[in-house]
């Protein structure tokens, strides 16, 4: 589809949608796997995950102290002899003997018999001939009622109750309860494999650079937008300004991937390498209303939708959070990143006609704060901040102690 010089730029939520509307087949019935519990952080389970164990196991000590009948330490002080010793491990079932006590760790069984655990700091160990606790006595210093400092069994999730709901992304807590209840694996949602291909001669990725040459920040950048989105990486490549060039490793990405992600090459200008490669193809190629982040692509190749962004990194990084993060959130079954407001503190001049994008920097106290100017090049002021100041397309400026919407990074 060859652009139309004279067609209106497109709005933003025209933009989204065709997007969206582009990436619903992948989403739409989600594929699932099963993988080790170790493999399992970030992934969102595909079903619930039910407790084949009562948690605790078993009867357990919550402090270090002395198991003890209730009814025996009512009066304090009181004198009991030290029956024994029960660590942490203990395999073999121990049974208290009426008016003594025996030592206990912390998550030790507790022995049949006792109902109480007396922590350490209540009390004072009388030692008899030797260490081994021979002829010890401790002194009780503070009664305590039945229960206390025990962990009943199946207190914390009974066998057959739901440990981790369906449609979880998994954090550390969830995967220290499944492996607390002996699970290995679990059925999580598939990620979508996504393709990150970033154009332009002058890039390189490492070592010093000539005259003329810059770092390659997209790749990265989009890499980690892409993880964090809950889709994987299935290729990360570049190519110069040369058509064959890019079209090979395009081909490499659409037979590994599921989306393809270009940055660069789609302007009005010379040298738009993906533009003159995806055109033929039936790309849509566009100008958003908005700033960064105006000249945007799409295409669907061989059954895998290409979405391209321009090159310059903070336009990359934009249109990202703009027109992606969301849909490849829903294809991990994740919820969108609620937008949220905050009342400007420093006043805005905008472009009339085009709905910018302003970094800014929440204050904690609900004002948010423009950080750095609003061109596109400005890689260190977006890592400053931590939103994204929205301006409808047709305000000139916005005045300090305006509410403005902001969308999180």
């Amino acid at each position: 589809m060859t652009p139309d010089p004279s067609a209106q730029p497109r709005s933003v939520e025209d933009h989204a949608d065709a997007i969206a509307r582009m990436l619903e087949p992948l989403s739409d019935e989600p594929t699932e796997e099963t993988v080790p519990l170790d493999a399992a952080l970030g992934r969102v389970t595909a079903e619930e995950v039910r407790s084949e164990v009562d948690l605790p196991l078993f009867r357990n000590s919550q402090m270090d102290g002395y198991a003890v009948r209730a009814a025996d330490i009512r009066s304090v002080p009181v004198a009991l002899e030290v029956s024994g010793d029960i660590p942490a491990g203990h395999a073999t079932p121990v049974t208290l003997i009426a008016g003594t006590a025996l030592r206990i760790m912390t998550g030790a069984p507790v022995p049949t018999g006792a109902d109480a655990i007396v922590p350490i700091e209540d009390t004072e160990l009388v030692l008899g001939r030797d260490d081994d606790l021979n002829g010890a006595v401790v002194e009780i210093r503070r009664s305590r009622t039945a229960g206390e400092y025990v962990r009943e069994r199946g207190s914390d999730v009974h066998r057959g109750e739901v440990l981790v709901p369906a449609g979880v992304r998994l954090g550390p807590r969830h995967l220290a309860a499944l492996a607390a209840a002996g699970v290995e694996t679990v059925r999580v949602r598939a990620r979508l494999r996504v393709g990150i291909l970033t154009t332009g001669t002058e890039l390189i990725s490492s070592g010093d650079p000539a005259f003329g040459q810059v770092y390659d920040a997209n790749g990265i950048a989009l890499a980690a937008l892409v993880e964090e989105a809950g889709a994987t990486v299935s290729v990360r490549a570049s190519s110069d300004d040369d058509p064959a060039a890019f079209e090979r490793i395009l081909e490499d990405a659409l037979q590994q991937s599921d989306l393809v992600i270009t940055s660069g090459g789609i302007s009005k200008g010379a040298y738009e390498v993906v533009r003159e490669v995806l055109l033929p193809r039936g790309a849509d190629v566009t100008t958003v209303a908005m700033q960064p982040g105006g000249p945007q692509a799409t295409a669907v190749v061989g059954g895998v939708p290409v979405i391209a962004f321009p090159g310059n990194p903070v336009s990359t990084q934009v249109s990202f959070v703009v027109f992606l993060r969301d849909p490849l959130r829903a294809a991990a079954g994740l919820p969108p990143v609620e937008q949220q407001s905050a009342t400007l503190t420093d006043g805005l001049r905008s472009v009339p006609g085009r709905r910018q994008f302003h970094r800014g920097r929440l204050d904690g106290a609900g004002g948010v704060a423009p950080v750095s100017g609003p061109s596109s090049h400005l890689v260190a002021g977006m890592a400053r901040a931590d939103v994204l100041i929205d301006v409808p397309a047709e305000s000139e400026s916005v005045e300090p102690g305006a509410s403005v919407t902001v969308w999180t990074l």
